[in-house]
């Protein structure tokens, strides 16, 4: 099995899918006059808008479910395994992967909003919906509503529970082994399970309100807290910086661990960690109240700044400095000698794909404290992350019910994503992190070609920010006209300025 996830793995993840996930940053950064650098200081005051309502979360809280989602273990296992297979360039690639992924997560989330719809008293929206509204293609909607379900329902939550037990057998040690039919597995692990399982539950039956509740307290806890640790790393080795970004820079055009592990890692970790392409930002961006499509937009956007260029660099930066990394072949085993170690500074049988990188660089400068407060750091990243993907998979099986009818797959959707924590909870992290790269790989293909088509078919992502533009020129007020501006389908949309229009003559 692991052999076939490998080579599955290999497809869907060839150059092809890297060319076209840069790509299709790069051709929505044009398109959009490179909207992530001119309308910086609206994200920033958009993220505080207050719309909440019964019906919606606030674009803040749209935020904080979006960022759950991009900021998980990607931030902290995932730049290790980025440097660790493919050298200190790799980070670079994470960095063009954020600044052009910003518009491509822009295009996203404004298709999220316009083609969003109210069902069962909450709004949703996602990718499924504006393939079947914008383009017509009801195959394509139910074909990525059932990748996403399969991806973020089946695939990813096992990697983020992985990572969690990595991290407590890290700082806590095995405990007494356990013999189970996934072989042994060390008490302590057993007990953040259940502890992940318990709340977990708690929080998923109670829809997106309290995913939301949950999630706007603790992501910029969680991601502010992150940030000042290694802001303190950086501040006790000021003169290491201008070197380590020389390093990064050079290191990303050198075939030190070849340039194409470097673009091919930097990538793959990218959209793993800020999941710009990928088609998840979108489910959350539909739930908020605003008053235009493309104010979410942005918002979205700046939600991938956060994750890489602040969370991502910030683990970079601390495993750099403190030298608490090796760089090695995919194929690399110590115990059988197979791959080779292209520089090592640290003992040979660390773990790459794991957050051991991280908690060795925080070790370093912190002592125990550093080791347990990744370990803390972890837990809170991959439970909002699982939160999140829980939320992926109800939107498109909420969509998928309009065919199939009832209950049932909901319910089955909820054991069977608790099912799966506690599976990769008991795995080795090697054989997760490849499910979940199918699991990526597969939605940012579906997503990524859907998004690219809608501009050639209709441009409403374009034609959203154009108005939103036009809007604030001229001084407010903001409203969306979709018939306007030629947009059809956006139904929801198009009841909300009739009322508005009736509430005025009234």
């Amino acid at each position: 099995m692991e052999a076939f996830v490998s080579a599955v793995n290999t497809i869907i993840w060839s150059p092809a899918l890297i060319f076209l996930c840069l790509g299709a940053g790069l051709f929505y950064s044009i398109l959009t006059r490179f909207a992530q650098v001119r309308h910086f200081k609206e994200m920033c005051k958009l993220l505080f808008s207050s719309n909440e309502s019964d019906k919606g979360i606030s674009s803040f809280q749209a935020l904080a479910v979006s960022l759950s989602g991009r900021v998980g273990v990607g931030n902290i296992a995932g730049v290790a395994a980025a440097i660790g297979f493919g050298g200190p360039g790799a980070v670079f690639w994470m960095w063009v992967v954020a600044f052009l992924g910003a518009s491509t997560a822009y295009a996203e989330s404004t298709l999220g909003q316009i083609y969003k719809v109210e069902e069962e008293g909450q709004y949703r929206g996602g990718p499924a919906y504006y393939f079947e509204r914008c383009l017509g293609q009801k195959w394509l909607a139910i074909l990525f509503a059932i990748s996403a379900i399969i991806a973020c329902g089946v695939f990813l939550p096992g990697v983020q529970a992985n990572a969690v037990g990595n991290a407590f057998t890290q700082v806590f040690g095995e405990g007494n082994m356990v013999v189970t039919s996934f072989g042994e597995v060390g008490s302590f692990k057993l007990v953040a399970l259940a502890i992940i399982l318990i709340v977990l539950a708690f929080i998923i039956f109670g829809g997106i309100k309290r995913i939301a509740q949950f999630t706007q307290i603790v992501v910029p806890f969680m991601a502010l807290g992150y940030i000042v640790m290694a802001l303190i790393v950086v501040f006790l080795n000021l003169d290491k910086v201008p070197g380590i970004f020389s390093l990064i820079i050079s290191d990303a055009f050198t075939a030190q661990a070849g340039m194409g592990a470097a673009i091919g890692w930097g990538v793959k970790r990218g959209i793993y960690s800020n999941e710009a392409g990928q088609g998840t930002g979108p489910h959350a961006a539909a739930a908020a109240e605003v008053d235009h499509p493309a104010q979410q937009g942005l918002v979205q956007a700046f939600s991938v700044y956060v994750d890489t260029l602040f969370v991502c660099t910030a683990t970079a930066l601390m495993i750099l400095i403190t030298s608490q990394y090796n760089i090695q072949t995919e194929d690399f085993n110590a115990a059988t000698g197979a791959g080779a170690i292209i520089l090592q500074n640290i003992d040979a049988t660390t773990e790459v794909a794991s957050p051991a990188f991280t908690q060795m660089a925080l070790n370093s400068v912190f002592g125990q404290f550093g080791q347990v407060f990744v370990g803390i750091a972890i837990f809170f990243f991959a439970f909002t992350t699982i939160l999140a993907y829980y939320y992926i998979a109800e939107t498109n099986v909420a969509y998928l019910n309009r065919y199939f009818k009832g209950n049932i797959p909901l319910v089955l959707v909820k054991i069977v994503i608790m099912a799966m924590v506690a599976y990769g909870m008991v795995n080795s992290s090697g054989y997760i992190w490849a499910i979940g790269d199918i699991g990526v790989g597969l939605m940012a293909w579906i997503n990524i070609l859907g998004i690219l088509a809608i501009f050639f078919v209709a441009k409403p992502a374009i034609l959203c920010l154009r108005d939103y533009e036009d809007q604030k020129k001229a001084g407010g007020p903001i409203n969306f006209d979709p018939v306007k501006l030629g947009i059809k389908n956006a139904t929801f949309w198009e009841k909300r300025l009739d009322k508005q229009q009736q509430d005025k003559q009234q």
